[in-house]
């Protein structure tokens, strides 16, 4: 068979968020050319098929690409994020990869794109349009952004048995119902199932008509602790020097989730269940209010089989009818449960190597990857943070986040990239505090002091689970 040949010193599989902020760093950092190739039509990966109201849930300053603001700059006025950073919509961020695409990579005259095109291994791909058949070679390195699994709920398989007849909907649907059921059962405690529940309260359906099918309870995060600006210091460094308190004066396990909860770092919502499960997942304190106006939460563990008339469950079952809408949320944002070196030959594989920052992460990946020259030097200094998923997950988490950082701290030019870096927000925030501000330089000296103190006492519980 024949194929054109496609030559550039990176082959990128993957033009969502993480391959576009890959990307743009060795766009401005080398003069290596690129090739992207993506299944999607445009940019911005899982944004192309979102649902119509999806936010962001950390403010905009910390997302999109290095070279290219994504924030207004502007903290909302109305709604359930009031007083605090503005949050991307869906079609902000799709529009905004569009635009980084068609204004920067494109005019650079280094990059080739390949949309509507499946990779389908050792540099081959195909135009699902077309069929035209493709042979890439990469000078330098392959970049697999497709090992950060992205699942969105309108092309998310339900792991459970649903009878014929059922009305079952990913919450894609939700703005183009024509017609009121009975009652909304949604099914999912993540982020989209909060998502999904926000949206009905928010277009005034009565609480009461809500189910909500929670297998498992999540700590959350504050939002207010993740805003990036110095007017909000004593929310977002001191949430992180209250974090390291906290887990620095533990006893145990248990003892190190109730304090950081009582320090503000950890929400949840119900104050009487225990959540088991950890995401990641922010939230603001007025969105945690609303959700708690729904008290028919059902937690019997995860759904098994979806009929007309009857939900089975792991650990029960409830009723249901053919005139309720079952609001399918169950799909699991990233996952990777399994992790392997970023740097192997060849290959880079990006993962998240900050907590909560996958956009970030693949910047400083990039940087690394053009400023440093040994595959064992770059591993050290990009160790991967595993996303999360059951409750002490947070352990392991953390502790290789605080690795990271102390190795960052050790190098004056990883420090400058920091701070130069539009994603790294705190570093800005840190730098900007006056040395004669005592509250401020306080909670600068409780963040030190707690450090090392709570990296041994994550190794002690690390050890135990």
């Amino acid at each position: 068979m024949t194929h054109e040949t496609i030559e550039a010193d990176y082959i990128i599989v993957g033009s969502g968020a993480v391959g576009m902020a890959f990307a743009d760093v060795i766009l401005s950092e080398t003069d290596a050319s690129i090739a992207i190739i993506d299944r999607h039509h445009k940019p911005g990966g899982h944004w192309n098929v979102a649902y119509p109201f999806v936010t962001l849930h950390q403010p905009s300053a910390y997302y999109g690409v290095s070279s290219r603001e994504l924030s207004s700059g502007l903290k909302d006025e109305v709604g359930l994020n009031q007083g605090l950073y503005d949050l991307a919509t869906g079609a902000e961020v799709s529009a905004y990869f569009e635009n980084v695409m068609r204004q920067t990579f494109l005019p650079s005259g280094r990059v080739q794109y390949f949309p509507l095109c499946d990779y389908k291994g050792d540099g081959q791909f195909e135009h699902t349009i077309t069929g035209k058949t493709y042979q890439s070679t990469a000078h330098k390195k392959t970049i697999d952004c497709t090992f950060l699994n992205t699942s969105v709920p309108s092309t998310h398989t339900p792991n459970f048995s649903i009878e014929d007849g059922v009305n079952f909907r990913p919450l894609n649907d939700l703005p183009f119902i024509k017609e009121p059921p009975e009652g909304y059962i949604v099914i999912g405690g993540g982020k989209t199932g909060i998502d999904a529940c926000l949206w009905l309260l928010e277009h005034k359906v009565d609480p009461d008509k809500i189910q909500w099918v929670i297998s498992r309870d999540a700590w959350l995060l504050n939002r207010r602790n993740t805003q990036p600006t110095l007017e909000f210091f004593e929310d977002t460094i001191g949430a992180q020097a209250n974090q390291f308190e906290a887990i620095a004066g533990a006893e145990t396990i248990t003892d190190m989730f109730d304090r950081l909860e009582t320090c503000g770092y950890f929400l949840r919502l119900d104050p009487n269940v225990r959540p088991s499960m950890f995401h990641g997942a922010t939230i603001s304190e007025m969105e945690l209010e609303e959700l708690r106006k729904i008290k028919n939460i059902v937690r019997f563990g995860r759904v098994q089989n979806l009929g007309l008339h009857k939900i089975i469950l792991d650990n029960g079952e409830i009723a249901t009818s053919p005139k309720h809408l079952h609001v399918d949320c169950s799909a699991s944002a990233i996952s990777n449960e399994e992790t392997k070196p970023i740097f192997e030959g060849d290959l880079i594989t990006p993962q998240m190597v900050r907590s909560y920052q996958p956009v970030f992460s693949a910047a400083f990946i990039a940087h690394v990857e053009a400023a440093y020259d040994n595959d064992g030097k770059k591993n050290e200094i990009c160790g991967v943070v595993p996303l999360p998923n059951k409750d002490t997950d947070y352990i392991k988490f953390t502790s290789a986040f605080m690795k990271n950082q102390y190795i960052w701290s050790q190098d004056p030019e990883l420090q400058t990239w920091l701070f130069n870096n539009r994603l790294d927000g705190f570093s800005h925030v840190v730098a900007a505090v006056d040395k004669d501000d005592d509250k401020k330089m306080a909670i600068l000296k409780k963040l030190r002091d707690n450090a090392m103190p709570a990296v041994a006492k994550l190794m002690q519980f690390n050890a135990q689970i």
